[in-house]
């Protein structure tokens, strides 16, 4: 059936008007090396002591700690045998990430595949809304390329933003937040959440919950079921809040989704640029 479907699109490839792009993507299908890859911004986050105690005042007045922003890409760069295999990593090659027209920005072998890089450890790693970022690779002489055209601005979250300056719900209490509609003749962005409780010094703890991808098969997954991702409503279940008297931050990053540029990567590829609204939450 495969090979029929194959046929059927290089005859019909000599017919249209639209034969170069029926030829890259049949070459798109029959690639056998695949990326993934992921921009993902994190704006600067104060919480006032006022709010890690759970008194009233949000981040007015008072002490506060600060959370500096952060931007982290992320690529892996890899091969697949078969449409169920899982990627096997390729080690060695050379892979950057390129806004517009400006320099790439060099990734770091990270081992299995693995490449990145965040703003701590560089200056020109930067997330801008309304940018087309390339996701490049480079080994033994071929180059391959993934692209995300105009990344999201940060998306608004009403409820995150209560006059009390944070949330506060009980303990083991699940939490539902609607989005904003998207702009006019656009798809609303993938929406993803984790959340992650705070210490009372403001130390970070392990996330509670997440529902972002972490392996290059639940990435693959990602590009074909996307509909879970943009629902209007999101609820967060209530074992992402197990414990009373906590503060919580809820990282609600929005995203837009792209793919392979390039005719050598396969057509499941996806890479995705996106930025953070964080919320406060507070438990009783």
């Amino acid at each position: 059936m495969k090979r029929l479907l194959l046929s059927a699109l290089a005859a019909v490839s000599l017919l249209s008007p639209l034969a170069c792009d029926l030829e890259k993507t049949t070459n798109q299908i029959r690639a056998d090396h695949v990326m993934v890859g992921t921009l993902l911004a994190t704006p600067q986050v104060e919480v006032s002591a006022l709010a890690m105690a759970g008194y009233d005042g949000g981040t007015d007045g008072g002490d506060v700690v600060t959370f500096p922003g952060q931007t982290a890409a992320f690529v892996f760069f890899g091969t697949k045998s078969g449409e169920n295999s899982q990627p096997q990593g390729l080690s060695g090659a050379t892979v950057s990430l390129r806004a517009g027209s400006a320099a790439a920005v060099p990734l770091n072998g990270q081992g299995g595949g693995s490449y990145g890089v965040t703003s701590d450890s560089t200056d020109d790693l930067k997330y801008a809304s309304g940018a087309t970022y390339s996701f490049l690779a480079e080994q033994a002489g071929a180059k391959y390329e993934a692209r995300v055209e105009d990344s999201p601005p940060k998306e608004g979250i009403e409820a995150f933003h209560p006059k009390e300056g944070f949330v506060r719900i009980n303990a083991n209490t699940a939490f539902a937040f609607d989005r904003p509609a998207p702009p006019p003749n656009q798809d609303r962005t993938l929406g993803f959440v984790t959340v992650v409780p705070l210490g009372s010094n403001g130390e970070k703890g392990q996330a509670t919950y997440s529902n972002v991808p972490t392996t290059p098969v639940e990435f693959l997954q990602l590009a074909a079921t996307p509909a879970t991702f943009r629902e209007a409503r999101v609820t967060i279940p209530a074992t992402a809040f197990p414990n009373p008297k906590q503060t919580y931050l809820i990282i609600f990053q929005a995203v837009r989704t792209g793919g392979p540029e390039s005719d050598n990567l396969f057509l499941g590829s996806v890479v995705l640029a996106g930025t953070a609204e964080v919320g406060i939450v507070r438990t009783n």
